[in-house]
């Protein structure tokens, strides 16, 4: 490896450490108002689009239920507005049909379903576009996606888009965090958007590799991009040369985890993240390429403690792959010996790298 890549590890190493010890600014990263000229076309519709504070946006007065989706001008504004401020809530004081709720979700990005998940015994007529979850085994898919991630990551083609139906809010609480990834990627240090720039994640069960910055087609904006429970490598570019790859060690590959945490958890505080709470017949649309979600701890606990919680998943099929960095394949088989001459992090299967024990890792 040449001397200059171990002195700019060794360097980002340090400067980790140093930002991780202190509290960073609380002030707010800018996230995009909601656009005029496209709630003027949601009205138009008689629908009203009211932004969220601090990302997202809420939507009343569109029916997913209509036997006709909106104008095609509507759907596109509202699926601006999802790039842009990451997802949208719609409001109902009626309860939506799952039939509904999958023709809606068909809305958006690829404009098709695209279901990958098992189908748990409860699911209304065994529908296996429904990724049914709850916090009672009974009811559904128990204790799903506690750590930073986006749905789809094992694809090269990842979701365009995933839905959440709250059939039943817990009583006492247990919603979703929503990290905007465009302003986790603004509130980083320019020697972290250098380096994050130069790395590509590996896919701990598919073997896929994805950039950890990528550019949204709609939004353009520069977004960040890690899987935070089935990440098998990460690999670093660290030439123009095609074949100048290194891994992560296990060290590098602690520090990048436990740093992109911080990052989106920190926008809790700093205005590009938020614990969202559902309420009863809430419909919430993710741009899956603009925020990156996790289950709020109190979402999994028992139902002695929060009430029963029962939701609806959708996943949209993508409408292009997310592509490495120039010189690496779409695929490795991470199940087989490492393609590359350094030694570092290639663990294939299940979570992948655990990069924090003390942590729930289940997807």
């Amino acid at each position: 490896m040449p001397e200059q890549s171990t002195l700019s590890m060794a360097s980002y190493a340090s400067h980790i450490e140093s930002v991780m010890a202190h509290s960073l600014s609380p002030d707010s990263t800018p996230i995009a108002p909601v656009d005029p000229s496209r709630t003027a076309i949601i009205e138009a519709c008689g629908g009203e689009i009211l932004p969220l504070d601090p990302i997202g946006a809420e939507v009343r007065g569109i029916d997913l239920a209509a036997p006709k989706p909106p104008p095609t001008e509507v759907i596109e504004a509202l699926e601006a507005e999802m790039a842009s401020r990451g997802f949208l809530v719609f409001k109902s004081d009626e309860p939506l049909h799952v039939d509904d709720f999958l023709r809606a979700s068909c809305w958006w990005g690829g404009r098709e379903l695209h279901s990958t998940h098992g189908v748990h015994p409860a699911t209304p007529g065994g529908n296996r576009h429904i990724f049914r979850l709850s916090n009672d085994r009974r009811h559904g898919i128990p204790g799903v996606g506690p750590q930073w991630h986006n749905d789809g990551s094992f694809l090269a083609e990842t979701f365009s888009h995933s839905g959440y139906h709250i059939v039943r809010p817990a009583e006492h609480g247990g919603g979703t965090h929503f990290a905007h990834l465009g302003a986790a990627y603004d509130a980083l240090s320019a020697r972290e958007k250098d380096f994050w720039s130069r790395l590509s994640s590996v896919n701990s069960n598919s073997g896929v590799v994805h950039p950890l910055v990528h550019r949204h087609e709609v939004s353009g904006q520069n977004c960040v991009w890690l899987h935070l429970g089935m990440t098998g490598a990460v690999i670093e570019k660290i030439a123009e040369a095609e074949d100048a790859f290194r891994l992560l060690g296990a060290n590098e590959m602690r520090d990048l985890c436990v740093r992109y945490n911080q990052l989106l958890t920190e926008g809790l505080e700093r205005g590009y993240a938020i614990a969202f709470e559902y309420e009863q017949n809430d419909c919430v649309f993710i741009d899956n390429l603009a925020v990156a979600h996790r289950a709020a701890p109190e979402a999994h606990a028992s139902v002695e403690q929060q009430g029963l919680r029962i939701m609806h998943r959708s996943t949209v099929r993508g409408t292009h792959p997310l592509a490495p960095l120039d010189g690496l394949p779409q695929f490795v088989d991470i199940h087989g010996p490492s393609p590359f001459p350094s030694d570092g992090v290639w663990q294939g299967g299940g979570i992948g790298f655990r990069w924090d024990e003390a942590v729930p890792m289940q997807n």
